[in-house]
Formats: structure tokens, C-alpha cells, sequence
């Protein structure tokens, strides 16, 4: 048996005792799979079907491709067909008219009850008239090159509204028009100015602006009318603010055509 010195004995058993109450060093090694770890793959998993699905539902094309052309084309023959419709429907109108002119003729009965309803022609808008008019001009606001809007304004402000045509239309009529057109259209007792959008829907065809509205009577009463009607007085603060249009112009004499659309009454029944 070796012997060693005590000094050195007890130096070394220090030691020992010190490495033992040292907390132990983590030796150096991978770190435990974080979260992402686990994310980033489904992630490019799942991006790659998407894109995979995508390629397959376009066959070639492009999804995201504009379909404005497409609305454009389908209004423009909607448009198209409205306009046969009516046509047709003039051309059958017209035929009644002359069958009913050719029985008045051996009738005396139906001769005399077409008499009193041709009295009653002129006023319904069935007649071609013609006179001295009083013609107003609606337009949207112009857009700057940028198609920014004026300082402060809404994309409402700067486009003509229903409640706008309409309030030229009552103001004509206040002051004692005696026909009036709308887009060259005859305005009768069942018309109805309807907006879609800021586009004027009237007898099922689309008009864009500028609108344009024409009325038969007394031009300075007309005029009159046109600057006593507060709404009118609501829709010109607009065409200052904003940049409206709005013009008044008299003719000499304008003529109208006759109303030659449905005269057909349509009305809602209750359900029971």
C-alpha cells in the first residue's frame, strides 16, 4: 500500500467535495422541437395544396380575371332585348289600334266610344305634341385624372340621385307643364323615375347621365317653378360645393313624341 502525503490527501478531498456541491454543466446538445418546428411544414403543406387546387379548378385560366367586360356585354344585350320587346310590343299595338279602326268603321257603338277615348289621348301622353319647353340637364360631378374626389366629399356626393330627377320633374309639373319627356322618353301617369346605382332606370331601359328632362308649357312659369323648389335649391348647393352639373335651357318650340309603351296596370293583391 501507498502512502501519500496528509497535505496533499486533504487537498484532494476538498476538491472532491467542492465538484460535488457545484451545480452540474448541461453539456452541450439539440435543443427540444420547438412550436414552429411543427408549424412551418403543415404550413408549406398546406400552401402547396391550395396552390395545387387552384391550378386545377382554372384549367389554364385566370381567376382573378376581370369580368367588367363580361357585365358590360350582358346589360348591353339585355338592352337589346328590351328594345325587340318593346318594338314587338308597338307593332302588335299598333295592329290592335287598326283592327278597332276597321270594326269603329261598321260600329256605330264602338265608332263612338273610340271618339271619346281619342279626346282623352292628348292627356294621357298617347299624342305627339310639340311647343315652347323649358329643358333641364342633370350630370354627375367630373373626376380629376387621378379619380380622387374634392376635398371633403363622399363618392354620394358627386353623382346625380333619384330624389334629384325627380325633383326637377314635380318642379316642372308645379309649374304647369303640359308633357314632359325624360331621356326623350314620354313621361305618362305610370312612369316612375327609379336610380340603379347612378344609372336612371326608366320603362326597363338604362340611361347613364347627363340626364336630361324636358318640359311643354309656359317657360317663365317653368323657370319660376324650377327656382322656388327647395329641392332643387338643396341639389344646386351640391353643384356648388361639389361640381354638379345643372343647366336650364329654353327652346322655341320642342316637339314630344307619344307615349308608345304598356298602358297596362299593375298593382300588388294581398296574400290571404
Amino acid at each position: 500500500m501507498e502512502y501519500t502525503s496528509g497535505t496533499s490527501t486533504w487537498r484532494s478531498a476538498l476538491r472532491r467535495i467542492q465538484g460535488a456541491l457545484r451545480p452540474a454543466v448541461r453539456r452541450p446538445g439539440r435543443r427540444p422541437p420547438s412550436l414552429w418546428s411543427w408549424l412551418v411544414p403543415v404550413v408549406a403543406l398546406l400552401a402547396g395544396l391550395l396552390f395545387t387546387t387552384s391550378a386545377t379548378v382554372a384549367h389554364g385560366t385566370d381567376l382573378r380575371e376581370d369580368r367588367t367586360p363580361q357585365l358590360a356585354n350582358l346589360i348591353a344585350d339585355r338592352q337589346r332585348q328590351v328594345a325587340a320587346a318593346q318594338a314587338q310590343a308597338a307593332a302588335l299595338r299598333a295592329k290592335v289600334l287598326a283592327e278597332l279602326d276597321q270594326q269603329g268603321a261598321l260600329e256605330p257603338d264602338v265608332q263612338a266610344e273610340q271618339q271619346r277615348a281619342a279626346a282623352q289621348l292628348g292627356g294621357a301622353g298617347l299624342v305627339a305634341v310639340h311647343g315652347p319647353a323649358v329643358t333641364v340637364v342633370l350630370n354627375d360631378a367630373p373626376t380629376s385624372p387621378e379619380g380622387t374626389l374634392p376635398k371633403g366629399a363622399t363618392p354620394d356626393d358627386v353623382v346625380v340621385h333619384q330624389q334629384d330627377v325627380q325633383a326637377v320633374v314635380n318642379a316642372l309639373w308645379a309649374g304647369g307643364a303640359e308633357a314632359m319627356t325624360i331621356m326623350g322618353v314620354r313621361v305618362v301617369s305610370t312612369s316612375a323615375v327609379r336610380c340603379v346605382g347612378n344609372t336612371l332606370l326608366l320603362d326597363g331601359v338604362l340611361y347613364s347621365p347627363p340626364f336630361t328632362i324636358s318640359a311643354i308649357g309656359d317657360p317663365k312659369a317653368l323657370r319660376a317653378a324650377l327656382d322656388a323648389s327647395p329641392a332643387i335649391a338643396a341639389y344646386r348647393q351640391a353643384v356648388a360645393a361639389w361640381g354638379l352639373g345643372y343647366e336650364v335651357r329654353q327652346d322655341a318650340d320642342l316637339a314630344f313624341p307619344a307615349y308608345d309603351g304598356s298602358t297596362d296596370l299593375q298593382y300588388a293583391t294581398p296574400i290571404r
